[in-house]
């Protein structure tokens, strides 16, 4: 992580001399995401939950991370699952990408790994998809929560009730 901080320091430095001129508006673009990132890679390694751990093939790359969930409780206790996430570059107008990798047959991950979560939605009918507002920590506390015993609880709530 501390190499991509320092590289920006250093983009800021040519910025100053000659770069700012020729650089293009994704690029720009791609250095406010990567300025995000570096900050909001800081927060979420510091509120992390005991649950999640998270891995970074690349640390000059923070934009492509996995994420892997070990529930301590409930249906899915003991089991792993690695999630994918990839950061677009339009983020935080837009929200991560996520895809499940592991196998698991969950009310809310299909056969593809494709999750649904609102937050990770753009656009949510309820209004709680993504906001600029919101955080990789966010999203990392909204995937743990898909495994946590008020979910389980949820889930059986929502089974009774059309189970009539």
């Amino acid at each position: 992580m501390l190499t991509l901080a320092s590289k920006l320091k250093r983009d800021d430095g040519l910025k100053g001399s000659r770069a700012s001129a020729t650089a293009s508006d994704s690029t720009r673009r791609v250095s406010v995401r990567d300025r995000l990132l570096v900050k909001e890679v800081a927060e979420l390694e510091a509120n992390l939950p005991c649950t999640c751990k998270v891995y970074f093939p690349d640390p000059n790359k923070l934009h492509c991370f996995q994420l892997t969930v070990t529930p301590d409780e409930g249906y899915y206790q003991g089991g792993k699952f690695q999630f994918e996430t990839e950061v677009p570059d339009a983020y935080n107008m837009v929200p991560p990408k996520v895809k499940c990798l592991t196998r698991i047959w969950h009310p809310n991950i299909t056969e593809t790994g494709e999750i649904c979560l609102s937050l990770l939605r753009e656009h949510s009918i309820d209004g709680t998809g993504w906001a600029p507002t919101r955080t990789l920590k966010d999203v990392v506390w909204g995937l743990n929560s898909l495994f946590t015993e008020d979910f389980r609880n949820k889930v059986e709530d929502y089974i009774k009730c059309y189970a009539r």
